[in-house]
Order: structure tokens, then sequence, then C-alpha cells
């Protein structure tokens, strides 16, 4: 076997077992009490219902979000920088485009989103591997 051959089948490996974790975590998680899993694998907790208007998906929100993987090792997050980001929802990971319609403005989430529908296989830079379940604080402050 080539030392390529070998790369490959660690990382194949690697992604395996970060997708496996995410997996675990999710059908255990679901059972905790709050929390809402959507068709989609996407699960949320409410932390603060808000009573402002939900976006449609051809909206733009402004949000606050700390992104962090199930390890807890925080990957963003908006709320140290004290900037909010603005962004139309179809420019957003699809979870995002998911959980954040169903959102009402002023409202505080905790998000579990599934590697397919966050980063998938690729991940995203040097701090989210391929296959990771993501966990989002989000605070809906605006639908633009």
């Amino acid at each position: 076997m080539s030392l390529q051959d070998k790369l490959k089948q660690f990382m194949g490996n690697k992604l395996q077992e970060e997708k496996d974790a995410g997996i675990a975590f999710l059908q255990q998680n679901k059972s905790a009490e709050g929390v809402v899993e959507l068709p989609e694998g996407i699960q949320y907790f409410v932390v603060k219902e808000g009573t402002g208007v939900q976006p449609a998906p051809s909206a733009s929100v402004k949000a606050h979000y700390k992104g962090s993987l199930l390890n807890g090792k925080e990957f963003d997050n908006s709320f140290k920088r004290g900037e909010p980001f603005s962004a139309p929802l179809r420019a957003l990971i699809k979870g995002w485009q998911i959980a954040l319609p169903l959102m009402k403005a002023g409202s505080h989430w905790r998000l579990w989103i599934p590697s397919d529908l966050a980063y998938g296989d690729r991940g995203a830079g040097r701090d989210i591997p391929g296959g990771a379940t993501l966990v989002f604080e989000v605070e809906l402050l605006e639908v633009l």
C-alpha cells in the first residue's frame, strides 16, 4: 500500500469516526428535555422565544451566533466580537436555511446541525473537520 493510499484510508477513517460521533450524539440528544428534532435531522432547543416576525426563506437576517464542535471547541463567536452578521438566508449553510425561518426575531436557540446540512465531508478551514455535527447558539436579532 502506497503512502498516498495509507493517507487516504486514514482520512476516510477519520471522516467516518466524526460522522459516527455526530450520529450517536444526536440519537442521545433528541431525548433531552426541550429538544425538538426536525424531519431533516436538525435539533434545536429554545433558550428564549422572541416575539418578532419569522424570516421568509428569501429574507436576509441579522444575528449573533457562537459555533462549536460537539467537544465544545469554539470555532466562531460574534457575541465575543460584539458584531452581529447580516446575510441572506440563502447564503448560509443548509441547516440555518431550514432552522432560522422557524425562529421569531428576538429568539435565542441552540441548534445541533448534522454534517450533511453544515459543511459535509469537506469541513471548513482548519477548525471544522469533515463530517462534523455542529452546535450553534443563535440569537435572531432582526429580519431585514
